[in-house]
Formats: C-alpha cells, structure tokens, sequence
C-alpha cells in the first residue's frame, strides 16, 4: 500500500487554488483538536486552523458563510 501524502492546504471550493477534486474523491477525514469533525471547508497543517461553514446561512453569491478556527489539525484518508 502507497501512503499519500496530505497537502498542507485543501479545500472543497473548486474557485480556491487549494481544490484536488481526485484527493477529495478519495475521503479526507479531519480531526481538530483530537475531535472529529465532518463539516471543514478548509484547513491548514502549517498554520493550524480551519474552516467551518456556520450553519446553513450563505452570502448573496450562495456560499456557505463559514468561521476560521485555530486549533491542531490533523487530515487522514478515510477508508
């Protein structure tokens, strides 16, 4: 089995430069600050945050509005 190396920086919007639609058709699980967590719009390894959406409310373009919270980041491939 190959191990795939998890970039720094991803994100499920395809307008961001972060996007890897065939690394995220694989399954990334994240877990921030020892917890488990499902709805991650985006994370960072180096500096240590990620981005959640809040809710279900968007802004006037249909985005999910999301907060940015630091914490320790740890992605894995899901099985």
């Amino acid at each position: 089995m190959t191990d795939t190396v998890l970039p720094d920086r991803l994100s499920t919007n395809p307008k961001s430069p972060f996007y890897d639609e065939a690394l995220l058709q694989k399954g990334i699980g994240i877990k921030f600050d020892g917890e488990e967590k499902t709805n991650v719009e985006e994370y960072c390894i180096s500096e240590g945050w990620i981005r959640v959406a809040v809710g279900k409310t968007v802004d006037r373009k249909g985005n999910p509005l999301t907060i940015k919270l630091k914490g320790k980041v740890e992605p894995y491939l899901q099985k």
